[in-house]
C-alpha cells in the first residue's frame, strides 16, 4: 500500500469529506482521478474525518470465523465515468499499524446488477468484470479488541486503458454447488457487515468478502435447499473457517485455492482430503467441511434441520436469469407450494433477499408493500411468493 500522496491533492481532499464527481473530459488522455470518501447506507462502525475513513468504537464481537476483532465497513458513493472502462487505477495512504488491516475493494456496474467486490491494490489498474461507466468502492479495517484504529485515506478512482488482470466472468447460470452447511447461532454477536444478530434471524455467511452484502442489503443473496425446501437469504457475515474463499469462482479468478475444482470449499478439501495439511488460512485444524453458516431462523424454520446438514446452495448474483427483491421492513416471508396463503410453507424468503423468479402467475389477492396484487411468482419448481411483498419487474406467464 502507498502510503504519500500528492500535496496538491491531500490539500484539496483536506478541505471536505464530500464526494466530488467530476466530469471527466472527453478529450483527454488520462481522465483525471475521482475523489470519495463519503460512507452510504450499508456501512457500518467507521467514521470520516477529512479524507480519513478510521475504523469507529464499537466494541470487538465474534463473527462466523469464531475470531475476535473489531472490524468496519464503508460502502461509499458511487462514481460515475463519461465514458465506458475496463479497468481502473483505484488509490490511496494508508494508517495501518501492526496486528491491523485496511483494504480497498471495487465493483462495477453492469446488466442491471453490481459485480462481485475485488481488493483493488494501491496504484495499480484492476479489472472490471466487464465494461462499465458506474464503480463503487468499499473500505474494510479490522483490529484487534484493544489497540489504535486503522484508517484509509486520500482515497481516489480513475479509469486507465492500462492491462488489467485476468476478469471474473459471468456464468449464464448461477452455480449450484452440494456443500456442507453449519448453524451460526451467535445470538448478539455482531456480523462482518455489523448486522447485530436476533433470535432466529435470517441471512447466510460465505467465506469471503467478495460476496458481502452490506448491512440491510441483499445485493448478494443465496438459494438455499434441502431435497423438499428452500431458502432465499442475503449473505450477511464471512465464514465459516475462511474469509478469502469465493469457492463458487472457477480457479483463474478465485482468491485463494485456485488449484480446488470449482464449488468445492477449502474447508470440505482441507476435512476430506487433508488439503493445506488439513488447515485453514488462519492456520486452524479443519474440523467439519462447512462451505456455509445459516442463521438460526434459516436453519430451523425455512429449511426444518435438526443438524449440520448437506444443501444445495446457488449463488444467485454469480450468473443470469428473472430476480426479485422481498421487500419486508422485517422477519421473513413465506414460500408456499401454491399462488394463496393456503398453501402448505416450504421455505422462507429472508428481508432484502433476492429471489429467483422463473415465471409468474395469477393466485390470491395479497396486499403488501408493492400494493395488491393476484400475482405470484414461482421462485422454484412447487414455490411461490406473493408479488405483493417483491419488487419485481413482469415476467412470463407459468
Amino acid at each position: 500500500m502507498r502510503t504519500s500522496r500528492p500535496a496538491a491533492l491531500a490539500a484539496c481532499l483536506a478541505v471536505t469529506a464530500a464526494i466530488f464527481t467530476a466530469t471527466l473530459p472527453s478529450t483527454a488522455a488520462v481522465p483525471d482521478p475521482v475523489a470519495v470518501s463519503q460512507p452510504v447506507a450499508g456501512s457500518s462502525n467507521v467514521r470520516v474525518e477529512g479524507s480519513r475513513i478510521i475504523l469507529g468504537d464499537a466494541p470487538a464481537a465474534i463473527g462466523s470465523t469464531e475470531i475476535k476483532q473489531r472490524s468496519g465497513l464503508a460502502e461509499l458513493t458511487p462514481v460515475h465515468f463519461a465514458a465506458l472502462t475496463s479497468a481502473v487505477i483505484v488509490d490511496y495512504s494508508a494508517a495501518v499499524p501492526n496486528g491491523m488491516s485496511g483494504s480497498v475493494d471495487v465493483r462495477s456496474w453492469g446488466d442491471g446488477r453490481w459485480s462481485e467486490w475485488t481488493e483493488a491494490k494501491a496504484g495499480a489498474p484492476t479489472a472490471l468484470t466487464s465494461a462499465s461507466d458506474q464503480v463503487q468502492l468499499r473500505v474494510i479495517l479490522t483490529a484487534p479488541p484493544t489497540g489504535g484504529s486503522p484508517s484509509i485515506a486520500d482515497l481516489t478512482v480513475q479509469p486507465t486503458d492500462k492491462a488489467a488482470a485476468a476478469r471474473m466472468s459471468v456464468q449464464a447460470a448461477p452455480l449450484k454447488s452440494h456443500v456442507f452447511a453449519t448453524r451460526e447461532g451467535l445470538v448478539g454477536g455482531t456480523t462482518a457487515n455489523g448486522h447485530v444478530i436476533v433470535s432466529r434471524d435470517h441471512f447466510v455467511a460465505l467465506p469471503s468478502r467478495r460476496g458481502l452484502s452490506g448491512s440491510g442489503s441483499g445485493t448478494y443473496s443465496v438459494k438455499v435447499c434441502t431435497a423438499s425446501r428452500c431458502a432465499f437469504e442475503p449473505v450477511w457475515d464471512v465464514g465459516p473457517w475462511n474469509t478469502k474463499d469465493d469457492y463458487w469462482n472457477p480457479g483463474a479468478t478465485r482468491e485463494m485455492w485456485k488449484d480446488l475444482p470449482q464449488g468445492k470449499p477449502e474447508a470440505q478439501a482441507a476435512y476430506q482430503d487433508g488439503y493445506n495439511g488439513k488447515k485453514d488460512q488462519f492456520g486452524r485444524t479443519v474440523a467439519n467441511p462447512a462451505g456455509i453458516d445459516l442463521a438460526d431462523g434459516v436453519f430451523w424454520d425455512a429449511l426444518k434441520l435438526a443438524d449440520n446438514s448437506w444443501v444445495d446452495v446457488t449463488y444467485l448474483w454469480a450468473g443470469d436469469g428473472g430476480r426479485g427483491t422481498v421487500s419486508i421492513s422485517s422477519g421473513y416471508l413465506n414460500v408456499r407450494n401454491s399462488p394463496n396463503s393456503t398453501g402448505a410453507v416450504v421455505g422462507m424468503a429472508g428481508k432484502s433477499a433476492q429471489v429467483t423468479v422463473e415465471c409468474q402467475t395469477t393466485g390470491e389477492n395479497v396486499t403488501g408493500s408493492q400494493g395488491t396484487s393476484n400475482i405470484w411468482l414461482r421462485v422454484n419448481a412447487g414455490m411461490y411468493v406473493a408479488k405483493a411483498w417483491v419488487s419485481a419487474g413482469t415476467f412470463g406467464a407459468c
